[in-house]
């Protein structure tokens, strides 16, 4: 969603007379785009605040702005953070923008940080800043309305609201006209995505569907799922068209039945289980991938194992894992006490990241020997004599490069792997 935001943020700026930079030693304006999903985010957020003084010693015109979901939260403490942030602006205000770096430009701190109801920046072409060229992200709505315990997004980016279908359709062709080959639909819960038209009713499987019907050569992925909303209308959707990626993002965050009724996640770990199911006979060739928290609070050495041996269970391709971070005002802050021990928050997460390592690289096994379709990305970072790209299942493969560009679709077949990554061949 950073991505997506910070191209929105220069297709504004770029109206206003700005011109994107690579050297920020040149740069009249930086802008900090921020997270504050942990509490890691924050900090290195701060760190970066600390660097950039030198420039604003050597350039007094220099101006700093945070921006993002952090903005919205620190606003009061990021003004007086190294007494460096000129504007402060949240995800709901980037039209503001040419003003307020205009005010600031006049001496005056600007600040921005209102949430809208109706904001989706739909009418905005993003300026793409992504560097391979292939890839691209479109964001079909903003805001959550899930209100998980854990989770600030609902008090820093609002509440859900889905964008004009018609302007992502166009989005996405303008994407494949500029040589793009790839799409990821991005929402905080994009299951959720509904929009009432005219004429009809489009919720996010008859959008997949929609985009999909593009063109043949526009592969489409999505992100994320919330395990609540998977629907089987969505699964037969990605089932039955060939350049939806198969590829479902699902996140746990816990096995225990006990901490996801904490973590307000409103399914149970049957539940879970079941979708799982049904995606894998539906969809036999579908990766699956998640997210897990260690370390929630009040959980017990019982409910670690239960995430284990869910995560041992699903036989995940891959998944981001993260001890517990509490953040401010969210309703585990508000009504539980975070209990756990760093030392075994740590503890834990090593357990799952080294189950994971073992399950990510029996998943890359059981590609060996088979051919995928692979989307060329460029060349890989050890070798310009060898391509990297990505198949449908988002897994990365490495090849020798051969009479094809970034860009091609080719057959590759995979001859071994690492935990990580796919190596093969070009075939066919």
């Amino acid at each position: 969603m950073n991505v997506a935001d910070s191209e929105i943020v220069a297709s504004i700026l770029e109206g206003s007379g700005f011109v994107v930079t690579e050297d920020i030693d040149t740069a009249d304006l930086i802008l900090i785009n921020t997270c504050s999903i942990r509490d890691n985010a924050e900090r290195r957020v701060f760190a970066r605040l600390k660097e950039l003084a030198r420039l604003k010693k050597r350039n007094a015109g220099l101006t700093i702005g945070i921006i993002g979901c952090m903005a919205e939260r620190l606003k009061e403490q990021l003004l007086e953070a190294e007494k460096l942030v000129d504007i402060v602006v949240g995800p709901d205000a980037y039209r503001e923008l040419p003003n307020l770096v205009s005010e600031a430009e006049g001496g005056h701190k600007a600040i921005n940080v209102l949430l809208s109801h109706e904001e989706t920046y739909a009418d905005i072409a993003p300026v793409r800043l992504d560097k391979n060229g292939v890839s691209s992200f479109i964001a079909i709505m903003r805001g959550c309305n899930n209100m998980c315990a854990y989770c600030v997004v609902p008090y820093v980016r609002g509440t859900e609201r889905s964008r004009n279908p018609d302007t992502i359709i166009k989005e996405a062709e303008e994407a494949l006209k500029n040589g793009y080959r790839e799409v990821t639909l991005l929402g905080q819960n994009v299951n959720s995505y509904n929009w009432n038209g005219n004429l009809s009713e489009i919720n996010f499987p008859k959008l997949l569907e929609r985009v999909a019907a593009i063109d043949h050569r526009l592969r489409v992925r999505f992100a994320t799922s919330h395990p609540k909303d998977i629907s089987d209308e969505l699964i037969y959707t990605i089932a039955r068209n060939e350049n939806i990626c198969k590829h479902i993002h699902l996140p746990a965050q816990s096995g225990s039945n006990r901490i996801l009724e904490l973590m307000n996640r409103r399914y149970t770990r049957e539940w879970y289980m079941e979708r799982i199911k049904a995606i894998k006979t539906t969809i036999p060739d579908c990766a699956i991938s998640t997210d897990m928290i260690a370390g929630f609070c009040t959980e017990t050495e019982d409910d670690h194992k239960e995430s284990l041996s869910l995560m041992e269970w699903a036989g995940y391709d891959f998944a981001y894992m993260f001890k517990y971070s509490e953040r401010p005002d969210t309703k585990a802050a508000r009504n539980y006490k975070d209990d756990i021990a760093e030392d075994v928050k740590a503890r834990r997460l090593t357990e799952m990241i080294t189950l994971q390592n073992r399950l990510s690289a029996a998943s890359k096994k059981h590609d060996i020997g088979k051919t995928f379709l692979t989307l060329i990305e460029g060349n890989s970072k050890r070798s310009k004599e060898q391509f990297c790209g990505r198949t449908s299942q988002n897994k990365v493969v490495v090849f020798p490069a051969a009479q094809a560009k970034k860009g091609d679709y080719v057959s590759v077949l995979v001859e071994k792997s690492t935990s990580a990554t796919l190596i093969g061949k070009i075939v066919g």
